[in-house]
């Protein structure tokens, strides 16, 4: 990245206030979609221009890793998590700080008229810093973003996988879906959590609602049911379907040891029984 001269260091510190100005005419121009208020462009032009400028005065802008660049990497980082948040794309984020070209070429271009030749090299150095600028909040972005799915997604796999307790001592987790290593995770953390909390003896897992049963996903089953017997409790594993008890028996699968039943109801009652609670109808 090329250096700025000190004649184009000065020209810019004298003509902010128009560079700047026209900088926010432009971004204002361009958010006409109700998501940034001028008021909220207008503050964070003046905090990045101060920044930039900051920068700029402190030494040549060869690399923006320098500890002179960290207030703006900062800023830019803070900058893309907002805007993250409110919807925009990477490519609405980074007009931010492309947009700021066309005010500075202008400015440049004007105190520089009399000598073409520095002209073109201080142009190409602008270009060059604005252009790393840019490429800085547009991977701030994407990191923020994929941090916000990832986030996101680990909110779905809890939402989807609630364990619920059925009485005293026993609880159930209904699964829904197919069960992957980072959903068996989650699963296995938020039950492990469950029993510390109540203290349950018993842990039914529910497959009614997993379509299939192959050996990755009979796997991930007996990982969760060698994590709760470590806790001191047993599992019940309900839902077994003949189809799936088939494709068991075809693979191979030794789930020797674990207790299975049909469905839910029978999975509670025998978890009842070995509690000693004992549930009768009423005459």
């Amino acid at each position: 990245m090329s250096a700025l001269n000190q004649r184009t260091i000065a020209l810019v510190n004298d003509r902010q206030a128009v560079i700047s100005e026209a900088w926010l005419d432009n971004l204002v121009a361009e958010a006409r979609d109700g998501r940034t208020s001028r008021q909220e462009l207008d503050a964070q032009v003046r905090e990045f221009w101060k920044l930039l400028l900051e920068a700029i005065d402190a030494g040549e802008p060869r690399d923006l890793q320098g500890r002179e660049w960290a207030d703006i990497r900062n800023f830019l980082e803070d900058f893309s998590r907002d805007r993250v948040l409110k919807g925009f794309n990477s490519t609405e984020t980074a007009t931010f700080i492309f947009s700021l070209k066309h005010p500075l070429f202008e400015a440049v271009q004007a105190g520089m008229a009399d000598a073409p030749q520095q002209l073109g090299q201080e142009l190409w150095a602008i270009s060059q810093l604005l252009d790393a600028l840019g490429l800085y909040t547009i991977t701030a972005f994407q990191k923020t973003r994929e941090a916000v799915i990832q986030r996101q997604q680990e909110e779905m796999l809890e939402l989807s996988t609630p364990v619920v307790k059925l009485w005293d001592g026993v609880l159930a987790l209904p699964m829904i879906g197919t069960l992957d290593s980072q959903r068996t995770q989650v699963v296995m953390e938020s039950l492990l959590q469950r029993i510390v909390e109540t203290g349950a003896e018993i842990a039914i897992i529910d497959i009614t609602g997993v379509p299939t049963v192959d050996t990755l996903v009979a796997q991930h089953l007996l990982k969760t049911v060698t994590a709760i017997r470590l806790m001191g409790a047993d599992a019940i594993i309900s839902g077994v379907r003949p189809q799936i008890a088939q494709t068991i028996v075809h693979l191979g699968l030794d789930l020797q040891g674990i207790v299975t039943k049909a469905n839910l109801a029978d999975a509670l009652a025998l978890a009842l029984k070995r509690t000693g609670v004992t549930v009768n109808k009423a005459a």
